[in-house]
């Protein structure tokens, strides 16, 4: 190999020109809220994003109201979304009730779960994973019955609060599984903020070569601050649909140290100073993040609907002029 070439392979592959976005502040970002958030509220948020351009939200979770909640209303905020926009609206399902509950709903389409550690996910879901994979057959057989078609999560992905390290070959072994139940959406989860970006070009670099009919999605949370940096390896990678939450809303109630997904409209604006279409309207999205600041009346995490976009420009006259 000659030296012209060897610098042409050292170059980063061009980034994706468009990318999909999955909005999960609905459902993530609102679960550990301890407040109760009105129905009408949830529903004011979802249209928002919708109006924004989002076109796949992920709105609610039919899991026990004993477990979280903050979602017991599942069924009543579908029923009150608009629906003429073509968003598709998906809900996580824990186990077979909570999908036959989904189903009778109208829920456009199922997100099963389960962690690539036996710790975290006896602490999410109480089983171990070989029972929550068996969970998950039921699960596909229900929303076979009724046309539905299912997502995989698979959490801790990157990294356990309880174990440490998580084998690669582990979550491989996850997605081998579902996808030879016929799901082969898969979103790696980031559920304690423990990605880097050399685990997000490993993890999905296997899944490519083990799982080649996957369409790897990937979810990110910012509890150490490097949420958008492992995204951007992950468009590096040619890594097409994201999963984020607007003002960062998120985290885990069953990991210690959780902290919020990466944000959208961070994202977002990201995405369009890279000349990623999105197809969201930043500005309509950043409102929406400030309707959500003000619902759950405290300060969120994201950094954007604070500053504004990098162009914005502002009135001289307004800002105080220094002195001396």
């Amino acid at each position: 190999m000659d030296q012209t070439q060897a610098v042409r392979d050292m170059r980063p592959a061009p980034l994706p020109s468009r990318v999909s976005l999955v909005e999960v502040g609905p459902r993530d970002g609102l679960q550990a809220e301890a407040e109760w958030i009105p129905t009408a509220t949830k529903i004011d948020l979802v249209n928002g994003l919708i109006d924004a351009g989002l076109r796949h939200l992920e709105v609610t979770s039919f899991v026990s109201p004993r477990a979280v909640p903050q979602l017991r209303d599942a069924a009543e905020v579908l029923a009150g979304i608009d629906r003429s926009k073509g968003a598709v609206l998906t809900a996580l399902v824990p186990n077979a009730k909570g999908a036959e509950r989904a189903a009778s709903a109208g829920i456009d389409a199922m997100v099963v779960f389960l962690s690539a550690s036996e710790s975290h996910n006896a602490k999410n879901v109480n089983r171990s994973v070989r029972e929550s994979l068996d969970g998950v057959r039921d699960i596909v057989r229900i929303a076979a019955d009724a046309d539905i078609p299912v997502f995989g999560a698979i959490a801790t992905a990157f990294g356990c609060p309880f174990e440490g390290n998580v084998p690669v070959g582990g979550v491989v072994d996850i997605a081998r599984a579902y996808a030879d139940l016929g799901i082969t959406s898969i979103s790696l989860g980031d559920t304690t903020g423990m990605a880097t970006p050399p685990l997000v070009q490993e993890r999905v670099r296997a899944l490519r070569e083990r799982v080649p009919e996957a369409d790897i999605a990937l979810h990110f949370h910012n509890t150490r601050g490097v949420g958008l940096v492992c995204a951007y390896a992950g468009l590096q990678e040619g890594v097409t649909r994201f999963e984020s939450s607007v003002g960062g809303l998120g985290g885990c109630p069953f990991a210690p140290g959780a902290t919020g997904n990466i944000c959208t409209e961070d994202l977002v604006y990201m995405l369009d100073e890279c000349g990623i279409e999105s197809g969201v309207d930043l500005q309509r999205l950043i409102a929406v993040s400030r309707r959500a600041e003000a619902a759950i009346g405290r300060r969120l995490a994201g950094q954007v609907m604070k500053a504004g976009p990098r162009l914005e420009l502002h009135d001289m006259n307004a800002v105080a002029t220094a002195c001396g």
